[in-house]
């Protein structure tokens, strides 16, 4: 099933602990589509970034469902990062 990566990704979510994330682990936080599964924002994120995706963790809070990406070596989450405005 092909999804609207604008559907599944609703708006980055950055916070002090995400930017640290994001230099450990070349992680980006992402608030995502409630229903929306690891592989909709894995292939969402790709597609909207054009990087390559190594893994995504997710959880639900009070603000939404919270997806961590981690990316690959080869990509920087702090490119991203700029190019989406973070910084």
């Amino acid at each position: 099933m092909i999804v609207d990566p604008y559907e599944v990704i609703l708006y980055p979510y950055v916070t002090e602990k995400t930017m640290n994330q994001m230099e450990k682990n070349n992680a980006l936080e992402f608030i995502v589509k409630r229903n929306a599964n690891k592989r909709q924002i894995k292939e969402s994120v790709e597609k909207m970034f054009d990087v390559k995706v190594k893994k995504v963790n997710t959880r639900i809070s009070k603000k939404g469902k919270h997806a961590l990406v981690v990316l690959m070596p080869e990509f920087k989450a702090e490119d991203v990062g700029m190019r989406i405005g973070i910084f």
